[in-house]
C-alpha cells in the first residue's frame, strides 16, 4: 500500500506540517506502519485519516466528546451488524478504519470481492455523510480544506497472491 499524499514526507524529506484530512480505499500488502490494525495480508481497505494525529484540528475532528468523526464511528457501527465492522483509532493518523482480509478469498475472486468491499464501505461513508460534513468542517475552520490530490502515477493493482499463512 502507499501511504496518501499527506502522510508521505515532502519534496525536502520532511512530513508536511499542513493539517490534512481525507480517505484512502485501497490495498493493504505490507504491515510497516499498520500493525496496530493487526491485518491479515493481503487486505482490502478503507479510512479516514487526519494528519497529524496531534494539534488542533485533530483534537476537534477526532478527539473531543462529540467530535466528527467519533459521532459518525458510532452512527455507523450502529447500523452495521456483521463483520467486518468499522473500527476507531484515537491517537493514530488512520482514525476510522474497515478492512477485510483476502486470504481465504480464491484469487480469481479478488476483484469481485473487494469490489463488493469497497461498494458497500463507500456506501455507509455517504449514508453518514461523512464525505460532505468532513469536507465542510475543515474548511469552515481553515479556508481551503488540503485535501492531497490523488497520485495518479500509483494505480491501486490487485495484491499478488504470494502471502504466507
Amino acid at each position: 500500500m502507499h501511504r496518501p499524499a499527506s502522510l508521505q514526507a515532502n519534496k525536502s524529506g520532511k512530513p508536511s506540517k499542513e493539517p490534512a484530512v481525507g480517505f484512502f480505499v485501497g490495498y493493504l500488502e505490507e504491515l510497516a506502519g499498520y500493525e496496530y490494525l493487526r491485518p491479515q495480508l493481503p487486505e482490502c481497505l478503507v479510512f479516514a485519516f487526519v494528519d497529524p494525529a496531534a494539534g488542533a484540528e485533530y483534537r476537534r475532528l477526532v478527539a473531543e466528546p462529540g467530535s466528527l468523526l467519533r459521532k459518525t464511528f458510532e452512527y455507523i457501527r450502529w447500523l452495521t451488524h456483521r463483520p467486518p465492522r468499522f473500527e476507531f483509532h484515537e491517537g493514530e493518523i488512520v482514525v476510522m478504519v474497515r478492512h477485510q482480509s483476502m486470504r481465504g478469498w480464491p484469487v480469481e475472486k479478488y476483484q469481485h470481492f473487494s469490489g463488493n468491499f469497497f461498494t458497500e464501505t463507500l456506501a455507509w461513508l455517504v449514508r453518514s455523510a461523512l464525505i460532505r460534513r468532513l469536507r465542510n468542517e475543515f474548511s469552515t475552520h481553515r479556508g481551503t480544506p488540503n485535501v492531497p490530490k490523488r497520485d495518479r502515477r500509483k494505480r491501486a493493482t490487485l495484491p499478488r497472491n504470494d502471502y504466507s499463512k
